[in-house]
């Protein structure tokens, strides 16, 4: 457990007695979710734990009661986060850190001769390998990476193949990668072409660590790079047009919010101006769907949160409307 979830339990252990009564309605719910997720506490701590899931049930339940009104363009569900608090979710799970701009990046080239088509889904063409799950370990932007360099060599070569986290997690420190706790999906496309290559997740499986040497085998090699491209910071124009061109690319999000944490279905829309980036994911193509006989432009996000969250591990992030949660600021893709 890393240092600042131990204090942040530590706190709320302390304020335990203020605790309100766990509400007994709720207990065939709470034994259920303990029983699907492999829960188990220790002592005081399962009526800790037992009061954050029951104030996050309520947020789900009054937000998806808005929901039902048309106040919402998407439901809330829980999940096997019921039991943190938002700060320890963020602490846990967000581990994206944007890469600070030292030398200026090659970037896409947006054009007017180029018509991105109205949607665009890689999934349906082989693209995308299933959702897989970082664990409690902060390395979205491996699996980002991950994503991105799975895309590029099935353009490549017709073959899709799983390519490893772990890899990356273990071998890109030097790089200023920080394994569980944080890193740079641009620096992940770095290392593998410095590297001279990349293995696949087969030969050197997720271990959701950071504590181990790098053991790379150039036997195993399963992916190459030459680099990687930047798309303008901030502009969806130009991320349309790139998605569609050249395959999934990595891209950052603010995920800090409480609606992210549980977010369920339909249409994701963040609070407004919130784009503090903190979460890699793949973006992975972009469509449009009615919504209460209203046109809506969304983007189709696949995470690392397992197939418990979301869309059968996807977002919907709503799309050509200021920059939702900040999905155009900081977006790359490797190069062949």
């Amino acid at each position: 457990m890393p240092c600042a979830m131990a204090l942040t339990l530590g706190l709320l252990l302390a304020l335990l007695g203020c605790a309100t009564a766990p509400d007994p309605a709720l207990e065939e719910a709470w034994e259920g979710w303990k029983s699907l997720y492999a829960k188990e506490y220790p002592g005081e701590a399962e009526a800790l734990r037992r009061e954050i899931w029951e104030q996050n049930l309520r947020h789900i339940q009054q937000h998806n009661r808005e929901e039902s009104q048309g106040k919402h363009s998407y439901r809330l569900a829980m999940n096997h986060f019921g039991d943190l608090t938002n700060q320890e979710f963020n602490e846990l799970m967000n581990g994206y850190t944007p890469m600070p701009r030292e030398e200026p990046a090659p970037l896409f080239q947006t054009s007017a001769a180029l018509k991105a088509p109205m949607k665009v889904d890689w999934r349906a063409k082989g693209y995308v390998t299933p959702v897989k799950s970082q664990g409690d370990c902060g390395s979205c932007w491996a699996f980002s990476a991950t994503g991105a360099l799975e895309g590029l060599m099935f353009r490549r070569t017709g073959k899709l193949v799983a390519l490893s986290e772990q890899n990356l997690i273990d071998c890109t420190q030097k790089l200023g990668n920080m394994g569980c706790r944080g890193g740079y999906a641009q620096r992940a496309f770095q290392y593998v072409r410095d590297n001279g290559g990349l293995s696949s997740e087969r030969a050197y499986p997720y271990t959701g660590t950071d504590n181990s040497n790098c053991r790379y085998n150039p036997r195993y090699k399963a992916a190459t790079c030459s680099g990687f491209w930047m798309v303008p910071r901030g502009n969806e124009v130009a991320l349309t047009q790139a998605v569609a061109a050249v395959g999934p690319v990595s891209v950052a999000v603010d995920a800090s919010s409480h609606n992210f944490q549980f977010y369920g279905s339909g249409i994701f829309t963040c609070p407004y101006g919130q784009q503090q980036l903190n979460h890699a994911m793949l973006l992975v193509g972009y469509n449009t769907a009615q919504i209460r006989n209203c046109s809506m432009s969304y983007w189709i996000l696949k995470n690392s949160w397992s197939e418990g969250w979301g869309e059968k591990g996807y977002m919907f992030l709503l799309k050509d409307a200021g920059n939702q949660c900040g999905v155009a600021s900081d977006v790359s893709y490797p190069l062949a």
